[in-house]
Parts: C-alpha cells; sequence; structure tokens
C-alpha cells in the first residue's frame, strides 16, 4: 500500500524591522509591514513530517514527541485545512489524482532549540508544517503563495517561506491576499552576514507575544506614530541598505527599530517589559565597540536586535564575530560546552577557557562583568535558505504513523 508522507525542514527568522500589532486578529494581518534574516538550517530549524492516510481517524500533530491539540477554528486547524484546500484544487484540476484532501494527516515537528523562548520558533514551525504540506500535496504554487496561509498559523512564518532577506507586506486587502512575503535578497547576495544569538533566557516568556501585541495596540500612541512614519521609511531605506551590502546603515536602523519596538512595549498600558538587566548590557557592549569602530572611521561593525524577549542577536559581517565573541565572553564567562564552535574560530578551543577582550580604545566601565551563567549560551550563525524537502531518512513518522520519538 502506497505511504503519502514528506518531510521538510524550515529555518528561524530573526527581524530587522519588527512585527508588532494586528489589524486582523483572525487573518493576522499586520499593522506595519517588516523585514528579516532568515538563518542558517544548518544550525537552528524546525523540522516537520506530514502523512495523508485513509486510516487515521483524525488530523492529528505532536510537537518534540508530545500531542497537541489541533482545536477547531484555531492556528493549527486552519493551516491545515487551507493547505488541503489547495490540494482539492489540484484534485479537481487533475482528474486521477489520488483524493488525498479527503484524508486525515499525522504531523510530527520538532525544533532543534528551546520553544517558545525567543528564538521564533512558532516561524519556523508554522512554516515546516506548510512546506511539507506542500510537499505531500505536490502544490504548484509559490512560497510567497504558501506565506500567506503560514501567517495565519504565526505572522512571522510567513517570512521563514524564503531564504536570505525577506519582506512581510503589511497589504491593505480586507481579506489579506496582499499580506504576504517577498524576498528582498537571497542569500547568495550577502553570504557573510552573520549573526551570534546570546541565549539570556530559554524560560518560556511571561507575556506571550500575541497578548502583548493586542495589549500594544489598543493602549499605545506611540505604535500609532511607528505605524504612519516610521517604519514606511525604515522598510525602503534597509532594503536598499541589503541591496548595496552597505552594513553601517543596515545596523543603525536594525538597531533603532529593535529601541523603539521596546519602547512601544513599554508604552503599552500596563506595559510590557521583555529585556532585563543582561539584555541591556549587552546593548552597552555593542553601542561601546561600534563607538570604537565609527571613531576609527570604519562605520558600525555590529547591530544588536531583540524580539519579545531577553535574548539579544548581534548580527555582523563574517570578519567580526570573533571580535564580538570575545567581547561578549570577557562579560559573560561561558560554561564548558555552551557554545558550538560551528566555524572554527578558536581552533577547538572551548569558549569557557577563553578570557575574552576588547578592542583598543574600548572603555570597560560601559557594563559590569556578570557570573558564569548570566548568559547561558552563545549560537553562532549566518544568513541562509529557505525550507528544504528532506529525505525519507529524517522523516519523523514511524511506520505506525506515530511519532519515532514521544514524550509520555
Amino acid at each position: 500500500m502506497a505511504v503519502y508522507q514528506a518531510t521538510a525542514s524550515a529555518p528561524v527568522n530573526i527581524a530587522c524591522i519588527k512585527y508588532w500589532g494586528k489589524r486582523d486578529t483572525a487573518l493576522v494581518l499586520p499593522t506595519n509591514s517588516s523585514l528579516s534574516v532568515t538563518l542558517d538550517q544548518d544550525h537552528l530549524r524546525s523540522t516537520t513530517t506530514s502523512r495523508a492516510d485513509p486510516a487515521f481517524a483524525r488530523d492529528r500533530l505532536w510537537l518534540n514527541g508530545v500531542e497537541e491539540e489541533i482545536t477547531a477554528g484555531g492556528r493549527l486547524s486552519t493551516c491545515i485545512a487551507e493547505m488541503k484546500r489547495l490540494r482539492k484544487q489540484v484534485e479537481d484540476a487533475q482528474p486521477g489524482e489520488v483524493q488525498l484532501s479527503s484524508y486525515h494527516v499525522h504531523i510530527a515537528s520538532f525544533n532543534n532549540f528551546p520553544t517558545a523562548a525567543g528564538l521564533a520558533s512558532s516561524a519556523s514551525g508554522f512554516a515546516a508544517l506548510v512546506a511539507s504540506l506542500a510537499q505531500l500535496y505536490a502544490l504548484p504554487v509559490s512560497p510567497s503563495a504558501l506565506s500567506l496561509i503560514a501567517r495565519q498559523g504565526s505572522g512571522s512564518a510567513c517570512r521563514s517561506l524564503y531564504g536570505g532577506f525577506v519582506a512581510w507586506q503589511h497589504g491593505s486587502a480586507p481579506d489579506g491576499s496582499d499580506s504576504l512575503a517577498v524576498q528582498v535578497a537571497p542569500q547568495s547576495h550577502w553570504p557573510d552576514m552573520h549573526a551570534l544569538i546570546c541565549v539570556v533566557s530559554d524560560d518560556k516568556k511571561g507575556t506571550s507575544s500575541t497578548a502583548g501585541m493586542q495589549r500594544t495596540v489598543q493602549s499605545s500612541t506611540l505604535l500609532q506614530h511607528r505605524i504612519a512614519h516610521v517604519v514606511p521609511q525604515r522598510m525602503a531605506h534597509i532594503s536598499a541598505a541589503i541591496r548595496a551590502r552597505d552594513f553601517d546603515t543596515f545596523a543603525r536602523i536594525t538597531m533603532a527599530d529593535s529601541n523603539q519596538f521596546h519602547a512601544v512595549a513599554l508604552d503599552t498600558e500596563p506595559p510590557i517589559f521583555y529585556m532585563n538587566d543582561v539584555s541591556r548590557a549587552i546593548i552597552a557592549l555593542i553601542v561601546e565597540y561600534n563607538r570604537v569602530s565609527i571613531d576609527a572611521g570604519k562605520g558600525r561593525k555590529a547591530a544588536y536586535t531583540y524580539d519579545a524577549g531577553p535574548n539579544a542577536v548581534i548580527y555582523s559581517l563574517k570578519e567580526n564575530v570573533k571580535e564580538i565573541i570575545e567581547l561578549i565572553v570577557k562579560y559573560f564567562p561561558q560554561r564548558e560546552g555552551s557554545f558550538k564552535d560551528v566555524f572554527a574560530l578558536f581552533n577547538g578551543i572551548d569558549v569557557a577557557q577563553v578570557s575574552g577582550k576588547t578592542v583598543d580604545g574600548f572603555n570597560d566601565a560601559v557594563a559590569k562583568k556578570f557570573d558564569v551563567g548570566a548568559v547561558k549560551g552563545l549560537i553562532h550563525t549566518r544568513v541562509g535558505d529557505g525550507p528544504r524537502a528532506l529525505g525519507p531518512e529524517e522523516a519523523l513518522l514511524g511506520v505506525d504513523g506515530l511519532p519515532k520519538t514521544l514524550v509520555v
């Protein structure tokens, strides 16, 4: 008997121009456009296997081995139903196609990083869900078309349908048909763009993004100014900087937008605090690091950005990453094994043994030195590609249609 199954992986993306606020909560339509960098799946990814079978009694989904409820009308059921709708169109147009749209599906997904920890796990997760179902259903559609569906699972997921540098256009149509992802530039355009993630906390957030952003929409006057006057200009300028590979401008806009996002969170009633003292100390280090470089006539060499959580993402060009890691480690010493040196910057030496240092002219007093564990770990990655179709050897479902790894 034929097995109808497909496995795909999808990347994490980290926004430079932030998405915060919905104009339509049901369709997940944003109040403003946003732009992100897709990160390398060799380091951070969600992997999803989808199988359709007439023997399945209902649609089921497991995340990291734990079954998740698929609530009628919820985000998961909406995405699955939309993908089945597209498959039905294929079947109607091509008589003789297997009626996969009428079968229930079993879906298993696995994130190789902490879920809900500020690393956009829902974005890569829903992108992988949609990518695997598109592969299973052999849908002849573009990533932008798929992004319309992924968006309804998690807004930022639409940007994970492309690699490289990706814009989510907020659109204006009431039905959301023009609120989709487009690629600003592919991975190959600027391959030297790297990212260092400082994991300050891998705990679940106290205020979820979904709840927080709607409180902001209801109460923040600063958000309205941001929507009308700030974001449109920044989207145009950062897109131009990416196309020109102008890191100084890219960094300036990225940091300014992160700052304003957190200012908007503070302007919410009651205020929302996503960053902590460690987060703010990292900002101070990057500001001082850039000051030294600007004074030397070299422009900015690093750009911090924070999503709805305390974890820092520091963008820089490949040539400066080692210097930045040494800076972070000087103020935030690491435990052994807390950093995988995937680019062999330290020649096999564990970063816990690296004493750290600052560049010449750096004011060491801009931040205090923290205890081991204040930054729980460092992840070094780079700009990456979009969803990948994986072979059967990487499937997460067993022959019985259940996850190979279950958490009871």
